[in-house]
């Protein structure tokens, strides 16, 4: 019987795409999302795409004695990927709490089930717990330095939350992916990210621009030390990103991990500055934009973009698909949500 995976977060942008994978590859994804910051017909556009509708429960994984029941509930959970979590940088920074509530609560209550059973667990990391690196590409084995912001700050301390777990009990196997900048959606155009409000990131800022739902595009900063002086990112296709959980969970699950928490650097190890992706997205899909440069945003790294070595040498993980992939995947998605709005 094939293996199944709980998905945290599993309607959200990525965890809608590692749903996609893990079933291509074989697994039984189950899912669980309090729908705080995605839709919940999300799991129709799943279906439509595997032909197979996952199993949903809706709840808040913040709240411990609904996370132990559901835990106890599902005996045959031979693996999980943690996606619950608030992502925005620049929300943190304005509500602080909110993130260490939500992004702590979540984790430990999940972990707590699992202390009596062994477990294969990935998280999601962020190259975040790297703040503004010395070297670049940054490896995994870059000083982790003081947090940029409390979003950086929670995958930080989540990592070591993580990492002193696994050094006293041996039934967690845990392998935290440390990404880049995720963005694009599905060949398909049936998911991708579906913002709440304003969009926090770049790209679904730039397709809502392009199709009219925003004004135009903010730049905060052209003063970076930089080709152009804008911010430089490692930006990486969500499907690619998706592969690179299914690669975790069968790395554990075929005994090759070197040791019971690991980490990966998951990017394209090349950086791409905020104007080259503005300019990306013009040539791909022939659409013009409307940017304006602006001061620089709290919370924000110059640059950083990561060596992705490892990730290649021993998860057995490479990025596949380029900028211009992301750009054309990520307007398609805009324009089949303006025509089917969620």
């Amino acid at each position: 019987m094939a293996n199944k995976i709980l998905v945290t977060g599993g309607t959200g942008f990525i965890g809608s795409h590692t749903v996609v994978e893990l079933y291509k590859a074989g697994y039984i994804p189950v899912i669980v999302d309090d729908l705080s910051n995605s839709s919940v017909k999300i799991l129709d556009q799943i279906e439509k795409i595997i032909n197979y509708r996952p199993e949903f429960y809706e709840f808040d994984l913040c709240d411990e004695a609904k996370t132990k029941a559901f835990i106890q509930s599902q005996p045959d959970i031979s693996g999980i990927i943690h996606f619950a979590a608030f992502k925005a940088v620049g929300e943190s920074v304005q509500k602080p709490l909110e993130y260490y509530r939500n992004n702590f609560y979540s984790l430990i209550n999940l972990l707590f089930a699992y202390k009596e059973k062994p477990i294969n667990f990935v998280f999601s990391s962020s190259c975040t717990v790297y703040g503004q690196p010395d070297v670049l590409p940054v490896t995994e084995q870059a000083p982790i330095k003081k947090a940029e912001s409390p979003y950086g700050n929670t995958k930080q301390i989540a990592e070591e939350i993580l990492s002193e777990t696994a050094a006293i009990n041996k039934n967690y196997n845990i392998v935290a992916l440390r990404y880049f900048n995720p963005v694009g959606a599905h060949e398909t155009a049936l998911i991708g990210e579906l913002p709440i409000g304003v969009p926090q990131n770049l790209v679904p800022f730039i397709t809502q621009t392009a199709i009219g739902k925003r004004e135009k595009i903010t730049v905060f900063g052209d003063d970076y030390d930089t080709t152009d002086g804008s911010c430089v990112r490692d930006y990486i296709h969500v499907v690619d990103l998706a592969k690179a959980h299914v690669a975790a969970i069968k790395r554990m699950e075929q005994g090759k991990s070197k040791a019971n928490f690991e980490v990966f650097n998951i990017g394209t190890g090349k950086g791409t500055t905020v104007l080259e992706v503005i300019n990306a997205f013009e040539k791909s899909t022939g659409e013009k934009l409307n940017y304006s440069i602006g001061p620089r945003r709290g919370g924000d790294v110059e640059k950083v973009y990561g060596d992705v070595t490892k990730s290649t040498e021993e998860l057995g993980w490479k990025a596949e698909l380029n900028v211009d992939d992301m750009m054309k995947s990520a307007w398609e998605w805009e324009k089949y949500i303006k025509n089917n709005p969620f």
